[in-house]
């Protein structure tokens, strides 16, 4: 059978399947659709799907009944459930019993396909984690340098305790997986994992969106809805990016924080709560403190178990390792065979900066997989930029012009692509940096 990713579509209304199948296979995935739960269980057995999209109310038997099914008797498979009839009840129940995500009907063609994104990361994730021979740290994280192991130290650590998490580290170097490590191998593993963008929320909506609203709460509040931290009870809350939070919503979540307790928009009802924070972010949050921007007693809140991750540069071999993992993941995934690296293009790669981390490295490994027309990764196929970061033999016969661009390069990695502040360090003001990195290509 073909290697290419397989998706489930359970839905019964016909229209809402035929929009599935046509975004779906638009983008390159193999659709197959069933109007009942009852057509979609021997389809199941047959084929190995890799995603289930199910809805939530269908006749006789629902999408709860396929979830937990799924969860029985095919652990490997993700699952996404939609609905016309978004509700706090179906969506604590759906994630709960194994959903992964939760669209809400209507919903854009950028929104289904960002949402079935994420769920076959997570079903690449587990199986990558599940193959023998994959070179896999501790908590399913992919490398074994003496960087990672004191993080896999302090994630066993933080995993064995309630406290709340810190994790900090420059853009791309894996927070969000090092948050799901920590809740996944605490004793909180069984109840939710709930992801909160804090530089996503317009500050108008921090309330609803925390702590959710009743129905006629304001205009639009057509139905009620649960807020994250709702849905999180008993589980953990992940804020991603809190030094971008905004006053109001650093209020917001140290009250929480505080008392254990939440109103929804609209009410007077006092909710109990209980989960976890565990919170990431690419600032310097002492110093945002020190600068009145960010709350010195919500960092102290937040901030009981640090966990501070290393730079891609900073980590050593583990750099092959991810290469490896990367070009075996993104070959399966478009059915073409696996490149060999070549000595120099592998040099180049150890010497760059990456000042984009392993999202970086994944993305350029990607494009190698689909621009490659040869079985072998040579210097010439790697960006210009990567080409320069390479020293000539000698290391005095470099232009002006390289030697420029390395130096930038190397100023962004150490302050975590922080324009304003590198082009303080190289005494240069911000638009003249930009002009520069444009003139380079980044």
């Amino acid at each position: 059978m073909s290697d290419a990713i397989r998706i489930l579509a359970v839905d019964d209304s016909k229209s809402t399947l035929e929009v599935l199948r046509r975004n779906l296979q638009a983008g390159g995935y193999d659709v197959f659709t069933s109007q009942q739960v009852a057509e979609a269980l021997p389809l199941l057995e047959e084929v190995d799907f890799d995603l289930v999209i199910t809805d939530y109310r269908m006749p006789q038997a629902s999408g709860l009944d396929l979830i937990k099914h799924i969860r029985e008797n095919h652990r490997d498979v993700e699952i996404m459930m939609i609905t016309g009839y978004p509700s706090i009840s179906g969506a604590v129940a759906a994630i709960r019993d194994g959903a992964g995500e939760y669209l809400p009907k209507p919903f854009t063609t950028e929104e289904l396909l960002s949402a079935v994104e994420r769920a076959l990361e997570r079903c690449s994730r587990r199986r990558v984690l599940s193959s023998p021979g994959t070179p896999v740290g501790q908590f399913g994280i992919i490398g074994s340098s003496p960087e990672m192991e004191r993080v896999y130290r302090r994630i066993g650590k933080a995993a064995a305790s309630s406290a709340n998490v810190l994790i900090s580290g420059e853009s791309g170097t894996g927070k969000e997986l090092v948050a799901r490590a920590v809740h996944y191998n605490s004793d909180r593993r069984a109840a939710p994992f709930v992801p909160v963008n804090c530089t996503a929320i317009p500050d108008s909506l921090v309330e609803s969106e925390l702590f959710g609203h009743v129905k006629g709460a304001f205009t639009g509040a057509k139905e009620s809805r649960a807020g994250f931290f709702e849905i999180a009870h008993g589980g953990s809350i992940f804020l991603d990016e809190i030094g971008d939070a905004s006053p109001n919503m650093q209020a917001k979540i140290l009250r929480v924080i505080q008392s254990k307790e939440f109103c929804k928009v609209g009410s007077s009802q006092v909710h109990k709560v209980d989960t976890r924070i565990l919170a990431a972010t690419h600032k310097d949050l002492k110093q945002l403190v020190e600068e009145g921007s960010f709350r010195e007693d919500l960092f102290y809140r937040i901030n009981v178990v640090d966990i501070p991750l290393p730079s891609l540069a900073q980590r050593g071999d583990d750099l092959l390792e991810l290469i490896t993992h990367f070009l075996a993941k993104f070959s399966k995934a478009m059915q073409r065979p696996t490149p060999d690296m070549g000595d120099e293009a592998l040099q180049a790669l150890r010497r760059y900066s990456w000042p984009g981390n392993i999202r970086e490295l994944e993305n350029l490994i990607q494009r190698l997989v689909v621009i490659l027309d040869h079985d072998r990764v040579e210097i010439s196929d790697l960006p210009e930029s990567m080409r320069f970061s390479l020293p000539k033999e000698g290391g005095l016969d470099r232009t002006l012009a390289e030697v420029e661009f390395e130096h930038i390069m190397n100023v962004l990695s150490m302050v975590g692509n922080n324009k304003t502040r590198a082009a303080e360090i190289l005494g240069i003001n911000r638009k003249t940096l930009r002009e520069k990195l444009k003139k380079m290509s980044v």
